[in-house]
């Protein structure tokens, strides 16, 4: 049996996701745009889910733009910026965010669009009166990452977005790793867009969800239909939406619960690396983490040999981001929280979630001591 430990990459489909997505499948078959009773079902489980998500984040249901991922809304928040009716072009972010996000901005700046990262501190954290100071006149959006995918530090979301709104810029932020692991209500928060992923807390790949406050204009980043209030073209994925719905619907059930016991195994997992292996550290804030994220280095260790050797005793981990998975480039967060190349490609990350229990990490601890000596004997070889 296999240890799963690489949640922040994917989560497994949780069985209640599962079965409402073969339910809308199989008795579903109609197009959510169509008239007929068919199409008008269809609908209806898309108007369904558009609550379901919005009860989660405590925002209003019309303001939830069904997308194919966090990518998808990622870019489509991006690329707001050319629609500010004031001509603001100025955009802030920070030097840790998901590569979905830097992509967009790179490409803003090689449309002439100025952006400024603010850097963060060794906890991996940005101070949110630096993200003031880099705020102009002509400032059009904040977007800061709400939970770092690889290190799991939660960011001062509330403080950046009253300075920036105070400064009149829009926010947007990347929960991604947030939902569904961390308490978090956006809707009470001047947050104007918010993306997300299903498959990050329980539900399928290929779906997710750009919230938009009902006043921020923007241009579909996707055209050609009606669909999504003619703010994303395309035919609603409807069996993916309604298993995006329930895993919204069990996390907001089930989040304190997750909290805590994905807390306590990650703590254990921690204090038995602490214990059993020599010259590790961990990294981030550990009073501003998710729960689940636990991101050590190993010093003097190859992280891809020590991850094979996991991942060959049946332990699945990540040397950083998925995104950036096959690579021996060093993570780009890491170094900017002040790690060197070399630490950061000694670095691994082990995230917990539904299904990971004591004796799983229990296993873990008794092979990781042994595994780690030998990776860094082959290091030196």
């Amino acid at each position: 049996m296999r240890i799963y430990l690489d949640h922040n990459a994917t989560t497994p489909v949780r069985e209640e996701v599962r079965e409402a997505m073969a339910r809308v499948l199989r008795d579903v078959p109609g197009n959510p745009s169509s008239v007929h009773a068919e199409g008008a079902r269809a609908r209806a489980e898309i108007d369904a889910a558009r609550e379901r998500v919005g009860a989660l984040l405590a925002v209003p249901p019309g303001d939830v733009v069904f997308t194919a991922g966090a990518t998808e809304a990622n870019n489509t928040a991006i690329a707001a910026v050319s629609q500010r009716p004031d001509g603001r072009r100025h955009v802030v972010s920070t030097s840790v965010e998901h590569p979905s996000v830097d992509a967009a901005l790179e490409e803003l700046e090689r449309r002439g669009y100025p952006v400024t990262r603010v850097s963060v501190d060794r906890s991996g954290r940005v101070d949110p009166d630096a993200v003031a100071e880099a705020i102009r006149d002509d400032t059009a959006l904040v977007s800061v990452i709400w939970a770092n995918n690889e290190t799991g530090v939660l960011q001062p979301i509330e403080a950046i977005a009253e300075r920036a709104r105070a400064r009149g810029a829009w926010v947007h932020t990347d929960a991604t790793q947030a939902v569904g692991k961390h308490p978090l209500r956006p809707g009470a928060l001047p947050i104007d867009l918010l993306s997300l992923s299903a498959h990050k807390f329980g539900g399928p790949k290929g779906v997710g969800c750009l919230v938009v406050r009902g006043d921020v204009p923007f241009a579909p980043l996707l055209r050609g239909g009606p669909q999504e209030r003619r703010r994303r073209g395309g035919t609603e994925n409807t069996a993916g939406v309604a298993g995006l719905a329930i895993a919204c619907e069990l996390a907001a059930r089930e989040l304190p619960d997750r909290v805590h016991r994905w807390g306590l195994l990650r703590d254990s997992l921690w204090e038995g690396i602490a214990s059993k292996v020599p010259a590790v550290e961990r990294n981030g804030d550990p009073d501003h983490v998710l729960a689940n994220t636990l991101n050590a280095t190993f010093r003097d260790t190859p992280g891809e040999v020590l991850l094979q050797a996991l991942d060959l005793e049946g332990v699945a981990a990540s040397a950083g981001a998925a995104c950036a998975s096959g690579s021996i480039e060093p993570s780009h967060v890491l170094v900017a929280m002040g790690l060197s190349p070399e630490e950061a490609r000694g670095t691994l990350r082990f995230s917990v979630g539904h299904g990971v229990d004591e004796a799983q990490i229990d296993r873990v601890l008794a092979l990781l001591p042994d595994l780690v000596a030998r990776a860094r004997e082959a290091g030196t070889a």
